[in-house]
Parts: C-alpha cells; structure tokens; sequence
C-alpha cells in the first residue's frame, strides 16, 4: 500500500511574511484578487495589513458567511466571485474564511458541484480550483496546508466535511504578525484545536513514520508555548511558535485523518454554534480516554512530548498522564470542562451522537466505536 502525503506548492513564514506578496503575485501573473474575509478582521484593520502589500493590485471584498460557513455561503461567495472578474482568491482569516474560499473555489472551477452539497466527503472533481492565497489569523485550524474544509448543510443542520486535494492553496503566508489581535479565549481555543489535529493525527488509524515526525513536534512546540501565547498576546515568540506549530500538524492531519474528537465537534458546531476549537478542546481529553486501550504506547510518546517524565512509569501509567497533561492544559486556558458549561442539553445528546457516528472523521479513530459508545462513554 502506497501512503499519499499532499503539501502546499509555497509556504512563507515569520512575522511580516505578508510582504511576499508583492512579488508572488507578479511571479504568478495574477491580475484580480477577490479576498474572503471576516468581517471583524475588516473592523480590526487586520484585512489592511494585507491590502497594504498588494501594490496596485485590484481587489473585492467579500464577508458574507457564518463563524460556521454554511452552503448559502458559498453559493453567495461563487455568485460574487463571478460577477467580480477576479482570477485568484485571498483568504484572511482562520478556517471560517479559508474553508469558505475553498467552497467558492472549487465550485467557480467545477460547476457541476454548485448545489455544495455534492462536495461531502471525497469529491470527484475534475479541475483544480480557482488559486487561493491563504493567510491564516488564527494558529489553530492549519486550514492553509490541509486539503480539507467545512461547510455546514442548513437543511440538514449537519457539517460536511469535504476532502479534495484540488483545493489546497496554491501559497500559505503564515505571518504571526496578523495573529496578534486574537483575544485570549479565541488564542487558547485555536491552540487547543491544533493540539487535537496533533493527537489525533498520531493516532490515527492512517498515521504511520512521516506523519508521526510532524505531529509529534507539533505537540512538542504547542506544549512549549500555548500557555505563553495566551496569556501575553504580544509574545511574538510563542506566537510564531504557535503559527508554526499549527502548520506542521496540519501537514500531517491533512494527510492521514483525523478521529472521534472531530467527528463529535462536528455537530456541536452545526447545531449549536459551539465555536470549532472550543468543542474540539472541550472533548479531547474525554476521548482520549476513551482512546487509550488502543494506543497506549503512543500516549507515552505523547506524554514525553508534553514535557511530562515518565521515568519508571509503566506504559499504563505514562499514557495516562498523557491524558493528565493535557486536562491541566485545558484547565490552565481556561477551557470549558463539560457539555453543560456550554449549555447543550441532554435531550440533543442523542441526535448529538447520530451526526457523529455518521460523520466521516470516525471512520480514522483508533478504537472502534459505535453510535451508543458516543452517547454514553464520550457525550456525557
């Protein structure tokens, strides 16, 4: 069996790596950009930090989709996108805006896909999609390197997740400079949400040597310096660290899968709202213990790689203060704890555990699960 690993054409990072732009554009021929952003980053300014680097070059701005971007969203993203004679797109944003750019992306260059709906899953597209400069805002979703996004289905209040190598970035800018206006939640959940593509991408059923490297450092770099990044937002280091290390866990996740952790945060966010790295960090731990029996010699790699010494532990109990470090992380950020912290009641728990089971991120857990292990062993 031949194992696949899919990477971005061009990355730059570093604090102002924004000012590449300039020149990629020119060396690419790119004449119109149709930029996909928050409407926050607009208000912040951040969205003018990468405007300044364009140089002439003639753009749109579209803001018009959801925290979770839904189907309408891109519908209306590929209608705007059509009428702007744009050639390339620029994504500002965490995985909100770069998932919605990959949506309108891919419809613009593959028509027969425009219900949206059609993309769940391994979509069968032919074309690659419209070129996307990514420039994530976030050190969390690694939605820049992955070849991976998330639309939400109104009509069905479900997630889709849609997997399609035409859609990856032609170029990611992973400039920590344009991370510095995060508050302090939304950093700690983004961090969170990274340190879950670590975990999961280690254990996953599909992990094996190349992808095990990355993810492990991505543990390693989050550990170092999420609490840094979240207590002082103007801690360069640790959020260069932090936008790196999303990055790295990205290229791997992107490649081998992901587990249960998502595939439960899934609905929390279709049909609460939750925010994605806040679900993602609030299950974690839950499922890892779930986890362990299956990858308990991981767990202690994972352990060491959290700082933890597991000196004259045995494999048991290094896996499980594997699980430990990251509850004391979690607390340490001030993360919510429980289901009922974020107000989900209990008679959507069973609904809550269908959409998971269905969800395509479960079939990459490393311990096999059933719909009734979601509901009375993890969504709790």
């Amino acid at each position: 069996m031949a194992n696949r690993f899919i990477l971005n054409e061009t990355s730059y990072f570093g604090s102002g790596a924004r000012k590449e732009l300039k020149s990629e554009i020119a060396r690419r021929g790119f004449r119109k950009a149709f930029i996909v952003a928050d409407k926050d980053l607009i208000q912040f300014g951040t969205v003018d930090m990468v405007t300044a680097e364009l140089a002439g070059t003639a753009f749109e701005i579209f803001s018009a989709f959801k925290a979770n971007p839904t189907v309408k969203n891109v519908k209306d993203g590929v209608a705007a996108f059509n009428g702007a004679n744009a050639d390339f797109i620029i994504a500002i944003g965490g995985g909100s805006a770069i998932d919605t750019a990959k949506g309108i992306a891919i419809v613009a260059n593959n028509p027969e896909f425009a219900d949206v709906v059609s993309l769940e899953g391994v979509a069968d597209t032919k074309n690659k999609c419209v070129p996307i400069i990514a420039l994530p805002t976030t050190a969390g979703t690694a939605a820049e390197v992955t070849i991976n996004y998330v639309i939400t289905d109104e009509a069905t209040g479900r997630k889709m997740v849609c997997v399609d190598p035409n859609d990856i970035p032609v170029l990611a800018i992973v400039d920590a400079e344009l991370m510095a206006s995060m508050p302090k939640g939304l950093t700690a959940a983004t961090g969170m949400d990274a340190l879950t593509h670590a975990i999961e991408g280690f254990i996953t059923k599909g992990a094996w040597t190349l992808s095990d490297m990355f993810e492990l450092k991505a543990i390693e770099l989050i550990s170092k310096n999420l609490r840094a990044a979240t207590a002082n937002g103007k801690d360069m280091a640790a959020r260069e660290n932090m936008a790196l290390a999303q990055y790295v866990a990205g290229m791997a996740f992107s490649n081998v899968g992901l587990g249960c952790v998502h595939s439960m945060a899934h609905p929390l966010g279709a049909r609460f709202d939750i925010a994605h790295g806040v679900a993602n960090a609030l299950l974690l731990p839950i499922v890892m213990e779930y986890n362990m029996s299956a990858a308990v010699e991981k767990y202690c790699e994972i352990a060491k790689a959290m700082g933890v010494d597991t000196t004259g532990m045995s494999k048991e109990q290094g896996a499980q203060a594997a699980v430990d470090a990251v509850k004391q992380l979690s607390r340490d950020l001030k993360i919510p704890q429980t289901l009922r912290e974020i107000k989900i009641p209990q008679d959507a728990l069973e609904q809550l555990a269908k959409d998971a089971f269905a969800d395509v991120c479960t079939g990459g857990n490393p311990r096999e699960i059933g719909e009734k292990d979601v509901s009375k062993s993890i969504l709790r």
